[in-house]
């Protein structure tokens, strides 16, 4: 029975096919979905996943990263305290209007940072260095994927709410959601925007060797009945940010709609494709059943066949995956393929493959011998 579902995949691939290509668009169209889908969420909360803070402390009852607002003064005493705390650094957000060098104004996002060289703000992105170039007057870092958007190369001069600047440095990584990211010092900060430019939207928190952020957050809290701020670890910070654009946006309903409708689609035509194939062997099914080869035996080849074609399908998935991973890559398109998501839809796969198997079988219990003598 083995040999036999291998060998009518073999001998009758075209008829096959279909069911193939089915699988394997369905896998896709659900992979490189969901891999965008956390890639641009991932994006949301690029500030905290770039930097080497493991505590933020902002506005209390702050929903996203994006969302902050200055901080009133003396958040951090408890924080300068705390013995666990090795480096507390401001961080200011902003909303700039960049002229490029042609005239075309484009809405950019602002990050006033530390250019020290062991600041935490876009650590994991930024050499020293860079962070010696945002030292310079009026000096700004933007993102590669950006770049053809502003129209500008390094040492170009753009205009960013009437003021001069010029881009100093160009690093890839920092794009976030529907917007331009422009890394700045705080200092050049205060010159592009008088009124936001003096104020503080978080401070991050390094903690020393061994030092338990959770714990920490909790004991440097606000502990007044109306809090002035609130801390939170980078991790739940992240999580909370990504969280509240995947709802609020209204982007992971539609997304996780179109992937059930694609795996709907491949499950309706791996289905009639395998039970086509079924009809049109009815007699060798048939002739199966008058040797003595049970109802039992059959099923089994058939769940073989969809076993394999599942198989089948997501090697492909996987060389299509691969080949979109690539472009997006090429093209500064934000994907995360997780192992965990990679493992996922491959069950999923499967899972469709032999889902499609169980709804095919109907025509099967129509191979009756007595078909052979009509």
């Amino acid at each position: 029975m083995v040999s036999l579902a291998r060998s009518s995949l073999v001998y009758d691939w075209r008829r096959y096919a279909a069911a193939v290509f089915a699988i394997t668009f369905a896998g896709l169209l659900v992979l490189v979905q969901l891999a965008l889908l956390l890639g641009l969420f991932g994006t949301v909360s690029v500030a905290i996943d770039q930097s080497d803070a493991d505590l933020w402390i902002g506005y209390p009852k702050t929903q996203s990263v994006d969302l902050g607002r200055p901080l009133p003064p003396g958040s951090t005493v408890n924080a300068w305290m705390h013995r666990s705390v090795r480096r507390v650094e401001p961080l200011t957000f902003a909303i700039g209007d960049l002229r490029r060098p042609d005239g075309v104004a484009v809405s950019v996002f602002l990050y006033g940072i530390e250019p020290v060289p062991e600041g935490l703000a876009f650590a994991r992105k930024l050499t020293p260095e860079q962070r010696r170039l945002l030292d310079e007057p009026d000096a700004v870092i933007i993102d590669v994927a950006d770049q053809a958007k502003l129209g500008a190369n390094v040492g170009a001069l753009v205009e960013i709410n009437g003021k001069r600047a010029r881009i100093a440095g160009i690093v890839e990584g920092i794009r976030g959601v529907g917007t331009v990211s422009v890394l700045t010092s705080r200092a050049s900060l205060r010159r592009f925007s008088p009124d936001l430019g003096t104020t503080t939207t978080y401070q991050l928190v390094a903690l020393r060797s061994g030092a338990r952020p959770a714990r920490v957050a909790g004991e440097i809290a606000d502990a007044g009945g109306i809090k002035r701020y609130g801390v939170w670890t980078a991790e739940d910070f992240s999580v909370q940010s990504q969280i509240y654009w995947l709802l609020e946006s209204g982007v992971g309903i539609g997304t996780g709609f179109a992937s059930a409708l694609a795996l709907l689609v491949g499950v309706v035509i791996t289905s009639q494709t395998l039970g086509g194939a079924i009809l049109a062997s009815l007699k060798e099914f048939a002739a199966l059943r008058a040797l003595g080869v049970s109802n039992a035996s059959l099923r089994q080849v058939v769940l073989e066949q969809s076993w394999w074609l599942g198989l089948i399908g997501l090697g492909l998935t996987g060389l299509l995956t691969a080949a979109s991973a690539w472009l997006g890559d090429t093209a500064h398109v934000a994907m995360s393929f997780p192992w965990w998501l990679l493992l996922g839809v491959s069950a999923v796969i499967l899972a469709v493959a032999l889902g499609s198997g169980l709804l095919a079988l109907r025509p099967l219990y129509q191979a009756d011998p007595a078909n052979l003598l009509r």
